[in-house]
């Protein structure tokens, strides 16, 4: 893609995930939202191979149909109330009818199926903007929308957190098993979004520095599969080190910086006596923790079968142009651990 339309297209998305932030109309939320959609297309498809016009595709369909539920929701709300502001929604209906375009937005399950198939017919860059930029703004929607009904949250964010670790255990394509963790994840983003929104946003922005992390290692190593990441010792060993941590991290094991925000979460259930739920998703969340350890097996512990003809390249070349960026999310994404109290110090005031 030409350098202009692609600035033109990243400031259009960084502008309109921004403006989220500070808008309360329900209207001009919904047409972000469309905009976000319209922008995030030309980047997909801009490979011009067939999987990836399938997949641009069915974005566009699902997108639609996901703003679509949005706005019927926001004209409900208006027909009770006569108001367009979103943080005085008051129509029950309306309000679960939002949750639900949102949620499918976001791709939580039930309405999961799919984010695998799109993020698995697109490359690892426009995988990395769709697993995590472009999910903050329907994220900024969810956190804005009162009154959300605590039962349907926690409903939606155990079964996905369910789904999310049971369909990525016989997974090979390490895309399709970091849609599947997209979806985990998320679950445990809105399972506690009515309980503790801090929580909730902690709970994000740990998740996005680990998992770009964990796409531009990727892409920098051009692995698509698991069995090839056996080959990262030969061309970054530093990073074959580095990032059996980081998905270590992501499936939540202590003392690492995935712990944290999956700890709060338990944390809040068991404050307001939901023992029950709160031991099952920490049940759940082990099925997540199987094909973490799959993949940092296959990177950490394992050797490519072919021998290595070539000196190992201890540090990425300088033209590289994942090389600073994937430096800056893999040390963010190791140390969110001591980060998370002066985080929830920032957050709360």
């Amino acid at each position: 893609m030409h350098p202009l339309p692609a600035m033109i297209l990243v400031s259009s998305l960084m502008t309109s995930t921004s403006l989220m932030a500070f808008s309360s109309n329900w209207l001009l939320t919904w047409m972000l939202l469309e905009i976000n959609t319209m922008v995030i297309l030309p980047i997909m498809a801009r490979t011009q191979s067939p999987r990836a016009v399938e997949a641009c595709a069915k974005y566009f369909i699902i997108q639609s149909v996901a703003a679509t539920t949005y706005l019927f929701s926001g004209l409900l709300n208006v027909f009770s109330s006569g108001n367009w502001n979103l943080f005085e929604a008051s129509q029950s209906f309306a309000v679960a009818l939002a949750t639900l375009g949102l949620s499918l937005k976001l791709g939580l399950a039930p309405m999961h199926s799919w984010m695998p198939e799109v993020l698995q017919g697109i490359d690892l860059l426009t995988g990395l903007l769709m697993s995590t930029i472009q999910k903050i703004a329907p994220i900024i929607a969810l956190l804005t929308v009162p009154n959300i009904f605590p039962a349907l949250a926690m409903i939606v964010g155990i079964i996905s957190i369910a789904i999310g670790g049971w369909a990525g255990l016989n997974q090979t394509q390490v895309r399709k098993v970091l849609a599947y963790s997209s979806i985990a994840h998320m679950g445990w983003f809105v399972s506690v979004i009515v309980m503790s929104q801090i929580v909730a946003v902690q709970t994000v922005v740990i998740y996005i520095f680990m998992t770009s992390s964990i796409f531009l290692m990727l892409k920098l190593n051009l692995v698509h599969t698991i069995h090839k990441l056996g080959a990262s010792w030969a061309k970054t060993p530093v990073l074959a080190m580095i990032t059996p941590i980081i998905l270590l991290s992501l499936a939540g094991l202590p003392p690492l910086s995935g712990f944290s925000p999956k700890m709060m979460i338990l944390r809040e259930y068991t404050q307001h006596d939901l023992a029950l739920p709160a031991t099952l998703m920490a049940m759940l969340a082990l099925l997540s923790l199987y094909f973490y350890l799959r993949m940092a097996y296959a990177m950490g512990l394992t050797v490519y079968p072919a021998p290595a003809t070539a000196l190992a390249t201890w540090r990425p070349s300088p033209s590289t142009p994942v090389a600073a960026p994937l430096s800056v999310a893999s040390t963010s994404g190791m140390m969110m651990m001591p980060m998370t109290p002066a985080m929830t110090i920032y957050l709360m005031r």
